[in-house]
């Protein structure tokens, strides 16, 4: 059962209850019971359900619900007996052990959340409960001491009520104003303590004046309480109520926060006006307020506790100021560093100025973080996010950063280890403290380059070897120098004295004279396009040109120009430019552009009223072309369907490849035409080559799913109905097409529910393991078992392996299916021979998914599953399927031989019915063939099924192996195979799957299995 289901079904018993509560008030003694009791017992499901760390504190709030039912139980029985309940009595027991409870299990919330020794919060808390208290005192509790008609035992149990409202709505309060972030379920404990408050303070009230009457509104409130507690132990969130929070630092006040503490010490002084506005004439003959002490005592705390508070605040003031100074004379001896060494030492006086006394502290500083991935910034974290290799030194928390140093490639790391509320108030200037070093480092790096850049021997070297051409220009557009580079880039050694237009082609002769003359207007800075040079060869090449005017250098006097080869460059920026938007392969558009396209015909077809059409097409069965013919047939196949689509859709609409073999088409016209079309011109066999001169006949047969805009509100959602459209197309029958019908939106949504409760099935354990006994068709013993999974489904019983194993072999779940079944069959067989050693069963067969199979660590898993469950290898049989030999054949061949050397025997299952070859059962380490039911089936009826059966029977004996006929279902079709001493067979003539402690009965009745008729 998930959380959401529970959830879903208590509110809406909650709801039936609360009703028939009202409408019947003769059934108040059941149905409040069961209001009660139900409340108490969400919370121990949800305490089973979501898994707390910490459970204690659920338990003691469950008990506290039971109490409240108990005694409200008590109370109706005797009411509904016609007696009148004894004030104090059991009920009232009952009652008050409530409040303890509840308080016991708030105080664990605290103390887990790690939260019990935040000073702020606590104060924050306590000033709004002693004003709550306050007003407890007056209305409620002073009333009850003030009363002549009570005894002393009947007071005290009445003022025992409100105070234990005070003491849990004060714990609530405590844990709502802790830092970190508040759970919803935090937040619905504060809604159900409301809840009880609001009842108490009437049903205390209906008390007084001798007014309370059973079934009235007061009793919602109540309600409240109970429903909100049940469904708070439901919540996900419920787990962090017993889960340590990270350090926080909570010194500052929000503007919420501060009203609610003054509105709440302002509590006093309001209840002392509307005592004397009210009562001045009672008050004046007793000679003052009567609750004066109470009253002032209450005023004097709150002042007391708010003062404590903003005693904090500037204490944490105080604190920040003092870092601020230390952050400024840091920064200032940080600045003065020459070197990294210098700026290390200047960190770690930093650090030591910056952390307060007596905390320890351990600070780490490398030039060399090894492969550890730069992320800007300074981040806290704890022991287990510390980079490979490097120690905690005893601490929990750390502050981390890293940051680029002087150098190619250089990488530098810090690490603060100490107390993680320290951290979490120092970590806003060290933050600040990062910045001014990193600009430190780039100033050092700066200065060494500018130092290596000063060098005149590091310049003539650059010029020498520089790739570009450096050229400088006189005012008469004569090139005066020309660098070294010229030759090889130009094809021109010496261009002294050249024009420079005699090197840039006519065509962009303007271009070029824009260049000189931007730049000798004063220019920095040129958006220049790109020219184009002739080479001393003829050839033209497209060169980037940037320029600084140095005419007033006595130096160089001109304008020197650096040329750049960019001609490669932009051809591969074309090229990808392309291939950003097309199919490498198909030369299609890709899915980016397909997106683009449909967003804009979408929005003008929204403006016109026009129809546009969006076409999904997928190739059937292209995995089996793959996986027999080679991927490089596979990809001539897509080659030559993407040129038929693009030669069906033309300059009409687009057609694009999106992945795989799956295309998309949009057209603007009759999209039902069109996939008409498709499926009519796909459906032609196709001849491609296997590109070592080899040619196949191959099908590119697809299924198409059609939809057009009219229903759809976005371009996703067409996209989408076009996918619906085409997973019918696919699953009624392929190489159609089908338009999108709403309908398949619920089938969808039904196979993503089936794919999410399956993931839950692995993990609560509703998953079943059923045995089908192999049988010896001549002697009629039981030889062994076929393990066969099946699904405990919480609502629809139990399923097949057909409701759910194509969709775990879709998202993956087959592997730790297979996994679990693998261990649990391993398990039961064990247990089996541990209970009978003369058993005569001889083995467990187990089915392995290709998917599991090659997983990674396979045969790793098969070893350890046998040794965990003490058996022995040779009590397993792997069932395979005929398709995982014909993908990857050396890498499965070498996997099982070495679960043969290990003692395991392989078997291939549904043998006949896949892409057979007897190469493969030749060289394969196979033990088993198991002969599929469709050929068992027409055995008697049909002379060439039975001819092909024996011929599958007699190649397998001849090649040493086993064979295992599938579906017996009558004696004749068991005395045939008998007769083509076909050894083993399974089926329901024998038995149908069958529970684990079924078997061993069977096994010693093997006689009665062969002759009776089949069971189920």
């Amino acid at each position: 059962m998930t959380t959401r289901a529970a959830r879903v079904g208590f509110c809406a018993w909650i709801v039936a209850l609360t009703a028939l509560y009202y409408a019947f008030p003769g059934g108040h003694l059941y149905t409040w019971a069961l209001i009660g009791y139900s409340s108490a017992a969400m919370v121990l499901l949800g305490a089973w359900l979501n898994r707390p760390q910490h459970r204690l504190p659920w338990y003691l709030i469950a008990a506290a619900l039971a109490f409240f039912t108990t005694g409200d139980t008590w109370y109706n029985l005797i009411v509904a007996v016609g007696r009148t309940p004894r004030f104090p009595g059991l009920a009232d027991l009952f009652y008050l052990l409530v409040y303890p409870l509840l308080t016991a299990g708030f105080l664990l919330f605290v103390r887990y959340r790690g939260t019990g020794s935040n000073r702020a919060a606590l104060l924050d808390s306590l000033v709004p409960t002693v004003g709550l208290g306050l007003l407890s005192w007056v209305y409620w509790i002073a009333p009850f001491t003030r009363s002549h008609d009570l005894s002393l035992m009947e007071k005290l149990v009445s003022i025992g009520y409100p105070l234990g409202d005070v003491l849990a709505l004060a714990m609530t309060l405590r844990m709502l104003t802790g830092p970190g972030r508040r759970p919803r379920a935090l937040t619905a404990i504060g809604v159900a303590i409301v809840g009880l408050l609001v009842s108490d303070i009437f049903y205390g009230q209906s008390q007084l004046n001798s007014a309370w009457t059973l079934g009235g509104p007061v009793d919602f409130g109540w309600i409240v309480f109970y429903a909100v507690m049940g469904l708070t132990a439901l919540m996900p969130s419920m787990r962090e109520l017993s889960q340590e929070q990270p350090p926080q630092a909570s010194s500052d006040m929000g503007t919420r926060r501060i009203v609610w503490m003054a509105a709440a010490a302002l509590i006093a002084p309001v209840v002392l006006c509307i005592e004397w506005l009210h009562g001045r004439e009672i008050e004046a003959a007793r000679q003052g307020v009567v609750d004066a002490p109470v009253i002032a005592a209450a005023a004097a705390l709150m002042f007391l506790l708010v003062l404590a508070r903003v005693n904090g605040l500037a204490g944490a003031q105080r604190q920040a100021r003092a870092r601020e100074r230390a952050l400024r004379q840091a920064g200032a001896m940080l600045f003065s560093a020459a070197t990294e060494q210098d700026a290390a030492r200047a960190v770690r006086d930093a650090v030591a100025t910056l952390m307060p006394e007596g905390k320890p502290y351990r600070l780490s500083l490398t030039g060399d973080a090894g492969d550890v991935e730069h992320v800007p910034g300074l981040r806290l974290i704890t022991a287990d996010s510390l980079p490979a290799g490097v120690p905690s030194h005893g601490f929990d928390h750390f502050l981390y950063a890293t940051m680029p140093l002087p150098g190619t490639g250089r990488l530098g790391a810090g690490l603060l280890g100490g107390d993680g509320t320290v951290l979490r108030e120092v970590l806003p200037s060290f933050e600040a403290y990062l910045t001014q070093i990193e600009v430190v480092m780039q100033r050092i790096g700066l200065t060494g380059e500018v130092n290596r850049r000063e060098s005149e021997a590091y310049f003539r070297t650059l010029i020498q070897n520089a790739t570009d051409v450096i050229l400088i220009v006189g005012e008469d557009d004569l090139i005066r120098y020309a660098s070294p580079s010229a030759a090889a880039v130009l094809g021109h050694p010496d261009l002294e004295g050249t024009p420079l237009s005699a090197l840039i082609a006519v065509s962009h002769h303007e271009a070029m004279r824009e260049i000189l003359g931007g730049l000798r207007d004063g220019q920095s800075e040129l958006d220049a396009p790109d020219l184009a040079v002739l080479r001393a060869d003829g050839s033209l090449i497209q060169v980037e040109c940037t320029g600084r005017d140095l005419r007033d250098d006595p130096t160089v006097r001109g304008v020197v120009l650096t040329v750049r080869d960019v001609t490669e460059r932009r051809r591969l920026e074309k090229e990808l430019s392309h291939l950003a938007f097309h199919d490498g392969l198909t030369g299609l558009a890709n899915r980016v552009l397909f997106r683009n396209r449909l967003d804009e015909a979408f929005a003008a077809a929204a403006e016109s009223g026009l129809t546009v059409g969006v076409l999904f097409v997928d190739l059937d069965d292209f995995k089996e072309v793959n996986d027999t013919l080679g991927h490089a047939v596979g990809d001539e196949l897509l080659v030559a369907v993407g040129r038929r689509i693009d030669e069906i859709v033309g300059t009409s609409g687009t057609a694009a490849r999106m992945g795989g073999d799956e295309f998309a088409v949009l057209v603007a016209d009759d999209a039902e035409a069109v996939a008409a079309r498709l499926v009519e011109a796909l459906a032609v066999p196709v001849e491609v080559g296997d590109g070592l001169g080899g040619t196949h006949i191959v099908s590119g047969a697809a299924s198409v799913g059609v939809a057009v805009n009219d229903a759809a509100e976005s371009p996703t959602e067409l996209l989408r109905h076009a996918d619906l459209a085409l997973y019918q197309a696919k699953g009624s029958d392929k190489g159609t097409w089908q338009r999108y019908q709403p309908e398949l939106h619920t089938e969808m949504v039904q196979r993503l529910e089936t794919r999410a409760a399956l993931h839950e099935a692995i993990d609560d354990n509703q998953l079943r393991v059923m045995y089908q006994p192999i049988v010896d068709l001549r002697t009629g013993e039981m030889v062994a078992v076929e393990s066969l999974v099946r699904w405990q489904h919480p609502a629809r019983g139990l399923l097949g392996p057909y409701h759910f194993i194509e969709i775990a072999e879709e998202s993956g779940a087959i592997v730790p299916i297979g996994g679990w079944v693998l261990r649990e069959a391993l398990a039961q067989f064990a247990a089996w021979k541990t209970a009978d050693p003369r058993t005569t069963l001889r083995y467990v067969s187990v089915n392995v998914s290709a998917r599991q199979f090659r997983t990674p660590g396979f045969v790793d898993q098969v070893r350890q599953a046998i040794a965990q469950a003490g058996a022995r290898p040779e009590w397993l049989l792997l069932e395979i399927t005929e398709s995982l030999l014909l993908r990857d054949a050396d890498q499965v061949a070498a996997d099982l031989r070495t679960l043969r050397a290990l003692g395991v025997r392989i078997a291939i299952d549904d043998f006949g019915t896949g892409y057979s070859s007897l190469s493969y059962l030749r060289q394969m380490p196979v033990d088993v063939l198991k002969v599929d039911k469709s050929f068992i089936d027409d055995i008697l009826g049909s002379e060439q099924q039975r001819a092909l059966v024996d011929a599958i029977v007699t190649l397998a004996r001849n090649l040493d192996l086993a064979v295992v006929a599938e579906g017996i279902e009558d004696a004749g079709q068991r005395a045939a195979l008998a007769g083509m001493d076909c050894p083993y067979g399974q089926g329901y003539l024998f038995s149908k799957p069958v529970w684990p402690d079924e078997i061993p009965a069977l096994a010693h009745d093997a006689a009665r299995l062969v002759s009776s008729p089949a069971r189920g």
